[in-house]
């Protein structure tokens, strides 16, 4: 499928990795919270089940923090291997955000999970208590400065090119790390993993009351799942409607192709709740519109027009144009005549567009209205694959929102064991937090091409110079590897959910259930 193309192999081994590292993550940030709750609630009451919850919901999050670690590992160093001229080309920038990653993963977050695990008995109550929700906070901190990088991928904000050095340097921490893609971005990511963690618990915890085994243990988990995970889920969908009016704001070409917009209608755009994308003859077959929603969403109003891909595609073209002005000037720049600083500065923004042309000739400043119509086609993403993961994302949000307030409900009213059909909705819907995370990722990145950084630098000129055997090979390496991790993780949590809150005290429980 995809031969000796080492761009498209690269993408592939990152996408791959992230797919893989990505399956821990979210569990990690949304079950340090919940285990925060209920340590809280122990140390509160005092009652030793919430002591017993802790240390049973905990020990099922260690084997994950453990996998995620990792799997994070080998996903920086590619940064290096595979992506060697981004990493040049925008290393003053991404590098400090990556470096502040790394000192919270291992030195804070590290540091306190290793007292959450062997402070039991060597720490207070309250002190312990203290760690595991410095455990929680040390864990949004660490996504908190890869999202920031990320949302700066995405909007390549508080930074300028500089001509002399041929890199992008950063001109303002602050406008970098109060990104608004980037801020959104985390609370979403964050609030997302609040639902992961809400739902593996409430899953878990539903199949013990399906099978009348540790049912205090279960009933008192299933109760603060199902608050917890109500709020989060709220949150996620709010957060979500404020991403789209951010990518409305800064990504126009990657919101228009997850609705698959072609044309420019007249506000307020409608949202295609279905349809058929045709990316060749650039139409939606079939679709299915509710009127105003797209809109109010991406421009909080009724009377501003939301635009197409074929209007924005038009405007790569403007800004292709002057991109290669700037890359004429730049090269004369770089050649000794500063006289071509004024024009070089006049056209810069558009640098990044000029280098799209690269992919298809060497020489920028003589590509034909051919050329620049193909590099221009190139800033439309894939449209269908955009527009059924989001709808996939979405679907599955409003499911677990379903699930979360009827399991509330029935908490609320102490009937939730006798709702069987919910406790087993539960159980089966264990997955969809992961599918709507992976589905989520997908949309910002792949939305994102064909760049690195929007508008900056192009994916087809960061790549590293491997040989396709090379990235083959690694390819394997990486899947056969993190498959093995995968495996061990799903082994090691079905052992320990199978044996029960039941192992840490042998009988407590047992008298619960059989008083029930």
């Amino acid at each position: 499928m995809f031969g000796d193309d080492i761009v498209m192999l690269s993408r592939m081994q990152f996408g791959l990795t992230a797919l893989y590292h990505f399956l821990f993550v979210p569990l990690t940030l949304g079950m340090t919270f919940i285990l925060g709750i209920m340590e809280s609630v122990y140390v509160m009451t005092g009652k030793e089940v919430y002591k017993d919850m802790v240390k049973f919901w905990g020990k099922l999050f260690g084997i994950n923090f453990a996998m995620g670690v990792t799997t994070g590992l080998t996903l920086e160093f590619q940064f290096g291997t595979n992506w060697a001229y981004y990493s040049h080309y925008v290393g003053d920038i991404f590098g400090p955000l990556l470096a502040a990653e790394g000192w919270m993963a291992f030195f804070l977050e590290s540091t306190f999970v290793g007292l959450f695990f062997f402070g039991w008995d060597r720490l207070s109550r309250v002190q312990h208590l203290v760690v595991t929700w410095l455990l929680a906070v040390g864990t949004s901190l660490s996504a908190l400065w890869i999202l920031i990088a990320n949302g700066w991928m995405q909007y390549p904000v508080g930074a300028a090119f500089n001509y002399e050095t041929l890199r992008m340097e950063m001109t303002s921490f602050a406008d970098v790390f109060f990104n608004p893609v980037a801020q959104v971005k985390f609370v979403h990511t964050v609030a997302a993993g609040y639902v992961t963690g809400s739902m593996f618990v409430l899953g878990i915890s539903s199949w013990y009351l399906l099978n009348k085994r540790d049912i205090g243990f279960a009933r008192r988990s299933f109760s603060i799942a199902s608050a917890f995970g109500l709020a989060s889920v709220l949150s996620v969908i709010v957060l979500g409607d404020e991403s789209g009016y951010t990518s409305g704001e800064t990504q126009k070409m990657k919101l228009a192709a997850i609705e698959a917009e072609w044309d420019t209608h007249p506000a307020p755009a409608g949202f295609t709740v279905f349809g058929l994308p045709d990316q060749d003859n650039q139409k939606t077959d079939m679709a299915l519109k509710v009127p105003y929603v797209l809109g109010l969403i991406a421009t909080r109003s009724i009377d501003e027009d939301v635009k197409g891909l074929k209007d924005l595609r038009e405007e790569s073209v403007v800004r292709i144009e002057s991109g290669m002005l700037a890359y004429d000037n730049l090269q004369k720049l770089r050649g000794g005549d500063l006289s071509a600083k004024a024009a070089f500065e006049a056209h810069k923004a558009d640098l990044g567009y000029g280098l799209l042309l690269k992919k298809y000739t060497d020489k920028v400043t003589d590509a034909d209205a051919a050329t620049i119509q193909k590099a221009a086609n190139d800033t439309i993403p894939k449209v269908a694959p955009l527009f059924w993961t989001f709808r996939i994302m979405v679907a599955c949000g409003f499911i677990m929102l379903f699930i979360f307030a009827m399991t509330f409900y029935y908490c609320a009213t102490r009937v939730a064991d006798q709702k069987r059909w919910l406790l087993r909705m539960a159980v089966w819907c264990i997955p969809l937090p992961w599918i709507a995370a992976e589905t989520g990722w997908f949309v910002a990145e792949v939305g994102r091409q064909p760049w690195t950084i929007s508008g900056v630098l192009p994916t087809h000129m960061s790549v590293s110079s491997l040989s396709a055997g090379q990235l083959w090979f690694s390819i394997g390496g990486f899947a056969l590897f993190y498959t093995i991790l995968l495996i061990i993780e799903m082994y090691l949590m079905l052992k320990y959910v199978r044996l029960g809150p039941s192992s840490l005290h042998t009988g407590r429980y047992c008298l619960e259930q059989q008083a029930a």
